[in-house]
């Protein structure tokens, strides 16, 4: 999520935006330009159509070519924002989840349990960066200090945000059997480490379930219609 100040105005206007777009599609518009003026030298010294009837039915029917797929892009356009929206609100509901859990842990464990306390918080702060190593397909280096007592075994060709939330489970349930904390603090717990797998899953839903291929197809075809179809409007 990019960060910045939607009341400056000036500042977009002027700013050029550092992703691949324009430098992927570079070499398709020179093509489209260079379609689009030989289309244009035939009209006007080959075929030598001027105003006739034939430019004004082609740019109306272009028109309500470009209103259909106007209609498709806002449907499109709609669906970006609720899969965006939706994953925002599971990134709030995980960091609300890692603050209540942590606050629940430094409450719950004696200060005389220290190092279980400092092996929690070091999970619960991976967690996040885990899980979105793991959306965007990328590894990482676990870094945590090394703890005698920590038994931290993780598989980086397995499922990592998983694993975490299982040596986070684990460590809980040993605090448990230990009787540094009771049922219903457990409990507690608990709910905050189920939310993690279902924050995850979600996310993996939202990553993996692309666009429908009819909707998807449509949008392609009216998009592919409409720019080879705009010379012969202009």
């Amino acid at each position: 999520m990019i960060a910045y100040n939607p009341k400056d105005w000036f500042s977009f206007i002027f700013k050029m935006h550092k992703a691949d777009t324009f430098r992927h599609l570079f070499v398709m518009m020179i093509c489209i330009g260079i379609y689009s003026g030989l289309v244009a030298w035939l009209e006007l010294y080959v075929w030598e159509l001027g105003n006739n009837t034939y430019a004004k039915e082609v740019s109306v029917l272009h028109g309500l070519l470009g209103f259909v797929l106007s209609l498709l892009l806002v449907f499109r356009t709609n669906t970006a924002y609720d899969r965006w929206w939706e994953g925002r609100k599971l990134w709030g509901s995980l960091v609300n989840s890692s603050r209540n859990l942590s606050i629940k842990i430094n409450t719950y464990v004696l200060d005389e349990h220290k190092q279980h306390k400092v092996f929690l918080k070091k999970l619960i702060a991976l967690y996040p960066t885990a899980l979105a190593a793991h959306l965007a397909k990328e590894k990482i280096r676990l870094e945590l200090d090394e703890l005698d007592e920590s038994g931290l075994k993780i598989d980086n060709t397995k499922h990592i945000p998983n694993q975490i939330a299982l040596q986070i489970q684990k460590k809980i349930q040993f605090l448990y059997q230990q009787k540094m904390i009771t049922d219903a603090q457990l409990i507690n717990l608990n709910a905050d480490i189920n939310n993690y797998a279902d924050v995850c899953g979600a996310c993996e839903r939202i990553k993996n379930t692309p666009i429908p291929f009819s909707y998807s197809l449509f949008i392609k075809k009216f998009i592919f219609i409409y720019i080879m179809t705009l010379p012969f409007a202009y």
